[in-house]
């Protein structure tokens, strides 16, 4: 038999552009590109690419596989610019001949090892290799941001943005939107409180710096407890750990915001605390907040709104939409108009046992008894423990379903006190999850944005997903699985059509291209995260890695 990819692997030269510019951004037409995490702007994690389709999938093979020389886990999404795929993760960044996956440049990621002291899931990294102008960005663990050079790997500049031992942390690459580089921050659960800011791409000058927790006197600020506890609003939350969306035509990017800090609400006086989990819309040219909406005032269970919110147009009650989508932590999908902020739609899309439901009126959650008998001193089961673990969903515009990775996990919880200590955890609880006996700990979805019906869904029965969803004009889902399976589903009913084994979980979310005329599948390979880490733990061999697909011809 002929060498299948003989042909495609002599096309191995690639060219360096100088530039990847703004305009490139915003349309990101060309299919031999993937220039934006999600896919594009809207995170849709959407591709018109049909020629890998139900048909033929069962022959899609790997092409190459390379080695990230990482054990910390791999959650990040490739990008790929003219021939080049560029890769980070918490310890390197790389450029991949994109033909044959062949090592172009590595450089490796310097930071004050001390800051591991302060990141439960590791030197970690959510997100993508952002690049713009002849330079790409990223994070480090000890909270910088950097500037290299896509042709070499050297670094251009650096930039201190937190103090590590206060509790924050790099763990989400940055964003270009209307020519401005946006960062944000992980500390989720320790002394922080939460920021997003712009810098000059160019020279790595921050330009603003917008808070999510309003200083006393700042609009949103009489929602914390100045007079009884003056300091909660300085260490309160609200981080901003994974990657916004971003509409070129209302120049606005949407960031959500995390949990509230500790979680045990007296701690806060229970009152709102604006703006933990939050949707915001702020202007990238100056950081200007525009709308915002909470979807959980007085979080106190950990229900982070940071899950990425896709844009989409939908239709409702016969007139079409702005709108934005979200799979919360919390487990209701949210539907929400991305022009002013307002509600459409707020269901349940898997069990839900601390609230009945979303008032419309006032975008509240009507809450059950579980609070009360938590802050009362009960051990309570909270559903959900998270709904996705901050995995990126995705959206079909010619089906406008949702297609998620659901997890099935309670969190066991008691409030417990809590003593500050700067830069130490900050939740105020002792818990551990739990999965009821006999039931699925996770489900393949495909769900109604408006509704919350769930159309199909495929159960998982050993461990849950934690990969993101890719869905194609070629009829098919691709994810992965933390036992180490990379997957193509139907996607019109869930069914499996395709796996390979990878050498470790697959946490990170795939993406598709061409090159040379050719349909590629790319994923990360690599066990880590703190809550996947609890399945893994043992049973799934760390090391980070990167696998090409693409179908075996005759």
């Amino acid at each position: 038999m002929k060498n299948p990819f003989a042909a495609l692997l002599l096309c191995s030269v690639c060219g360096f552009a100088s530039a990847q510019t703004a305009e490139e951004l915003l349309n990101n037409r060309n299919a031999d590109n993937v220039l934006n995490f999600g896919m594009g702007y809207d995170l849709k994690m959407w591709s018109p690419l049909r020629q890998i389709n139900k048909s033929n999938v069962k022959r899609l093979v790997p092409v190459w596989h390379f080695s990230l020389a990482n054990n910390y886990g791999e959650l990040s999404q490739p990008t790929v610019y003219n021939g080049v795929m560029y890769v980070v993760n918490g310890d390197w960044t790389f450029a991949i001949d994109v033909a044959t996956g062949k090592q172009i440049w590595r450089t490796p990621v310097n930071f004050d090892r001390g800051a591991l002291r302060v990141a439960s899931a590791g030197a970690i990294m959510r997100g993508a290799a952002t690049i713009y102008e002849g330079k790409l960005f990223r994070q480090t663990l000890d909270a910088h941001v950097i500037a290299l050079d896509m042709k070499t790997g050297k670094e251009i500049w650096r930039q201190k943005y937190a103090d590590f031992k206060e509790g924050y942390k790099g763990v989400v690459a940055p964003n270009i939107f209307n020519g401005v580089l946006v960062s944000g921050m992980g500390g989720g659960d320790s002394t922080t409180r939460g920021f997003i800011e712009g810098y000059d791409p160019h020279t790595g000058k921050r330009l603003w710096r917008t808070y999510t927790i309003p200083a006393p006197g700042e609009p949103g600020s009489e929602t914390w407890p100045h007079a009884t506890q003056p300091e909660a609003w300085k260490y309160g939350g609200g981080a901003t750990w994974q990657s916004a969306s971003y509409d070129p035509a209302l120049d606005l990017l949407f960031i959500g915001t995390g949990n509230a800090e500790p979680y045990n609400p007296k701690y806060r006086d229970g009152m709102d605390s604006l703006c933990t989990t939050c949707i915001m819309a702020l202007r990238p040219k100056t950081g200007e907040v525009v709308w915002h909406y909470q979807t959980i005032p007085n979080d106190s269970f950990d229900f982070d709104a940071n899950a990425e919110w896709l844009m989409a147009d939908l239709r409702v009650d016969g007139q079409m939409r702005k709108v934005l989508i979200s799979a919360h932590k919390g487990g209701f999908l949210y539907v929400v108009d991305r022009t002013n902020g307002k509600l459409i739609a707020a269901n349940p899309y898997v069990k839900v046992n601390w609230a009945t439901h979303i008032d419309m009126k006032t975008g509240r959650p009507v809450l059950t008894n579980l609070l009360d008998r938590a802050i009362a001193g009960e051990t309570v089961d909270v559903f959900p423990s998270r709904g996705t673990n901050a995995t990126l969903i995705a959206f079909n515009p010619k089906t406008n379903l949702v297609y998620a990775n659901t997890w099935n996990l309670a969190r066991v919880m008691k409030y417990v006190d809590f003593k500050f200590v700067l830069g130490a955890g900050s939740t105020g609880i002792e818990s551990t999850a739990m999965t009821p006996k006999g039931e699925p700990v996770g489900h393949h979805r495909a769900i109604e944005p408006l509704t919350g019906k769930v159309v199909w869904e495929t159960p998982l029965m050993d461990m849950p997903s934690s990969a993101g969803m890719l869905a194609t004009d070629g009829g098919l889902l691709f994810t992965g699985k933390l036992t180490g399976e990379m997957i193509a589903l139907d996607i019109d009913n869930g069914k499996q059509l395709w796996q390979f084994k990878t050498g470790s979980s697959v946490n990170a979310p795939p993406i598709t291209y061409t090159h040379k005329g050719v349909q590629y599948v790319t994923v990360l390979s690599g066990a880590g995260g703190s809550s996947a880490a609890r399945y893994t733990r043992n049973k799934v061999p760390a090391g980070g890695s990167v696998w090409t697909f693409a179908v075996m011809q005759d």
